[in-house]
């Protein structure tokens, strides 16, 4: 037994031993951290991973940003056709009274840009994150959204320690045409409950899809599609800042081939001064058609020859007429000839009868009863061709009925 408690008293002594050594090593090397850190710098932190925090933040270089966010405008001065409009909100501006907004027409007009610059103007880059709110409806247009996003921001107050800002916030609602009829109806009661300290700018292509008790409490903005003069001043400007040598004939191409939409226009050009670039070559009419996705003239006018329009003449005259002349036969092999050459091409059927409504319509060699004709043709064709038919027989259907018209059977 004695040799028994012996053995376990060394075991006892030695553990004790142990702790005292490690207490004594850890003593006399706690000094050294203090003396190093009062001369060295303190470590950098290593970020790791990809999430928010994990570097710093990143910055847009301008020479690599779209231009059609480049130069979007940053003031109601800059926004381009839209004088009513900018008159109007200037004046509410000015008062920093604000009614619910409804900004409507086609795209590419100017809707999000006015109201964007509107509230920059108004709140300034301080409270411009705070105050305002925007939501594309077309990605978040449930009812969900609207009793739980929206709702949150519009009921939070605001603070008025801040002078020339007015007291209250704005929610921006881009394509609010996208918006279930549930989620409109919600949003029709928090508009109400809120708008002391909330308001509501909605904008949309269609304003037939808006119910009637959300437009009854807006102010109605229509945006009409830009001028040419306006997206000419405005793409020369862009020219001249980007140091693009864009010829005339171009320009015009550019102008045409957007449609009033001021957005494909910077975009079309964009790709075309980059093509250009790569190219060494300049920018030719033939080169924007081709990046808009349009049928050539000179395809059209090829096709339009078959239907017995002579809308002018171009350098591939000669070639046309000589694929007109190499189809033989009645008037119908002609019209096939050409429209199995233009199905072949690739092009769009429905861009062909856009493009074929503005060569046969404005035409005036063309009689009037014909144009109707013609016209209803047109339609009856786009019709069928947005439910599903097969492409090539409706182009040859709507193109023989309109050679039959302009021959007057």
């Amino acid at each position: 037994m004695d040799g028994k408690k012996d053995a376990f008293a060394m075991m006892r002594a030695a553990q004790q031993g142990k702790k005292q050594a490690a207490a004594s090593s850890s003593s006399s090397a706690a000094p050294e951290p203090s003396t190093s850190s009062a001369t060295a710098p303190p470590p950098a932190p290593v970020f790791k991973g990809s999430g928010l925090g994990a570097g710093p933040r990143h910055f847009v270089d301008p020479a690599n940003q779209p231009w059609v966010e480049k130069y979007r405008p940053k003031n109601l001065e800059q926004v381009s056709a839209q004088d009513h409009t900018v008159q109007v909100l200037k004046k509410t501006l000015g008062s920093s009274n604000l009614p619910h907004m409804l900004f409507y027409g086609p795209p590419g007009t100017g809707k999000t840009s006015t109201i964007l610059a509107l509230c920059k103007q108004m709140f300034g880059p301080e409270l411009y994150r705070s105050r305002v709110l925007e939501l594309n409806a077309s990605d978040e247009r449930g009812i969900s959204v609207v009793r739980d996003k929206i709702k949150n921001f519009a009921k939070t107050t605001v603070t008025t320690n801040h002078d020339a800002a007015p007291a209250f916030k704005i929610i921006i609602l881009d394509e609010a045409d996208s918006m279930t009829q549930d989620a409109q109806s919600a949003l029709r009661r928090i508009m109400e409950t809120y708008s002391k300290i909330t308001r509501f700018c909605l904008i949309c292509n269609y304003v037939t899809r808006i119910i009637e008790p959300i437009t009854s409490r807006c102010s109605k903005f229509r945006f009409k599609p830009l001028d040419t003069s306006s997206t000419e001043a405005r793409l020369r400007d862009i020219c001249v800042a980007e140091n693009v040598n864009c010829p005339d004939d171009a320009l015009q191409a550019l102008i045409r081939t957007s449609d009033g939409d001021l957005r494909r226009a910077i975009t079309y050009l964009q790709s075309a001064s980059r093509l250009a670039s790569a190219t060494g070559e300049p920018i030719s009419p033939e080169g924007v058609q081709e990046i808009g996705g349009v049928v050539p003239d000179w395809v059209l006018r090829e096709l339009g020859r078959a239907l017995g329009v002579r809308a002018g003449e171009d350098e591939d005259g000669e070639d046309g007429d000589v694929e007109m002349k190499s189809a033989r036969g009645s008037p119908f092999d002609r019209v096939r000839a050409a429209v199995e050459k233009v199905s072949r091409e690739g092009y769009s059927a429905v861009q062909v009868l856009s493009q074929l409504h503005d060569l046969l319509i404005l035409d005036p060699l063309v009689p009037a009863r014909a144009k109707a004709s013609i016209a209803l043709d047109l339609g009856l064709a786009d019709k069928a061709l947005t439910d599903g038919a097969d492409e090539e027989l409706q182009l040859l259907n709507c193109c023989a009925r309109i050679e039959r018209a302009v021959r007057g059977v």
